[in-house]
């Protein structure tokens, strides 16, 4: 997984690049969490699902603000209700959780959404729907990772740390759902302008 990195990095420097020539105001924003590497959207995610108290998985025009606020989302006010409006597509003053994160992220062709799936039902070994460390058991190598060579770690912790990468930031559960997944590799994707490169990068990580 040591591409991911540079992939972060890579896409950090253009998200920033392409961040002052864009008017679009949900490009904007997804831009904002582009350039903080591919867990940036899924960090933002987590951000607003804290603060969904009721749990109605909607967010109104404040909690939106707060949100963006506490994220770090670098905003003046006129940009926050812009974007708030272009979301909140049936003027409602409230926007949809799962259609927001939806909307904000890259769109994907059908040939990049195809090798995601792919993947995930590879390393899905049960076919419930969730990566587990018991998933990981014959399907990916941990005898390769320096800390298992020297002895620092077990197999057990190279496949939790593994699976960590892919977890919703600060909520690692050892347990991975398809939309994290696809979620993480939404983020890697957008740094990746080819669908060529991304199908070599998918094939040659997971052995498709």
């Amino acid at each position: 997984m040591a591409g991911t990195a540079r992939h972060d990095r890579e896409m950090a420097m253009k998200a920033q690049k392409q961040l002052s020539t864009t008017k679009n105001p949900i490009e904007r924003l997804r831009l904002q969490c582009l350039s903080r590497g591919s867990s940036g959207i899924k960090g933002l995610g987590r951000t607003f699902k804290i603060m969904d108290d009721d749990g109605n998985k909607t967010i109104d025009f404040k909690e939106f603000k707060k949100g963006l606020r506490d994220y770090g989302v670098d905003l003046d006010p006129s940009e926050v209700q812009e974007m708030f409006s272009a979301f909140d597509k049936d003027g409602s003053g409230n926007i949809d959780f799962d259609e927001f994160l939806v909307n904000l992220r890259p769109p994907l062709s059908k040939a990049r959404k195809n090798l995601i799936q792919k993947a995930f039902r590879k390393l899905d070994k049960t076919g419930d729907g969730v990566i587990t460390v018991e998933d990981l058991r014959g399907v990916y190598n941990a005898k390769h990772h320096p800390k298992f060579q020297n002895g620092e770690w077990t197999e057990d912790d190279v496949f939790r740390k593994f699976l960590e990468s892919f977890d919703t930031p600060g909520q690692a559960d050892g347990e991975v759902t398809y939309d994290e997944f696809y979620n993480y590799y939404v983020g890697v994707s957008a740094s990746i302008d080819q669908d060529v490169y991304f199908d070599v990068m998918m094939r040659k990580a997971w052995k498709l």
